[in-house]
């Protein structure tokens, strides 16, 4: 008998600069999808929702952020790379404490052994792009 599947708690930080957003730009191999998401990461058992989104852009980027606020909660129900995937995604918008960050057009990010950039993008830019933002119904959270 398989593994039994599980719904994720997570947390994500809508990081902006005027009309930029800090994302994170991934493709799906099986179906050739290509994503933009915000920074963020899993909830740990016991871990307020806001702690875990301090805690995974600290563990990230090396960085702090302060304005810390609920912006709204998403269910993502999905498939990626040929699996299923469901999470509750608790959305927080912040701030960089070091506002050097929002200069830089990329910003190198570290999830355990994986390394990659997340990216500022324009939401003009990401309209006419083939670039999907995730998780579902971020949009008509900014």
């Amino acid at each position: 008998m398989g593994k039994k599947k599980r719904i994720r708690p997570i947390a994500i930080c809508l990081l902006r600069q005027g009309d930029r957003l800090l994302l994170h730009e991934g493709v799906d191999t099986t179906t050739g999808l290509q994503f933009g998401r915000p920074l963020g990461g899993g909830i740990d058992f016991g871990e307020h929702s806001r702690d875990a989104v301090i805690r995974e852009i600290r563990e990230e980027l090396g960085a702090a952020i302060t304005a810390v606020e609920l912006v709204g909660i998403l269910e993502s129900i999905y498939v990626y790379e040929g699996e299923p995937g469901h999470e509750l995604v608790f959305v927080y918008s912040g701030r960089f404490v070091d506002e050097s960050l929002y200069e830089q057009p990329t910003l190198q990010v570290t999830e355990g052994e994986r390394v990659f950039e997340a990216r500022w993008r324009s939401l003009d830019e990401l309209r006419g792009d083939p670039l999907v933002l995730v998780p579902e119904g971020l949009w008509e959270l900014l």
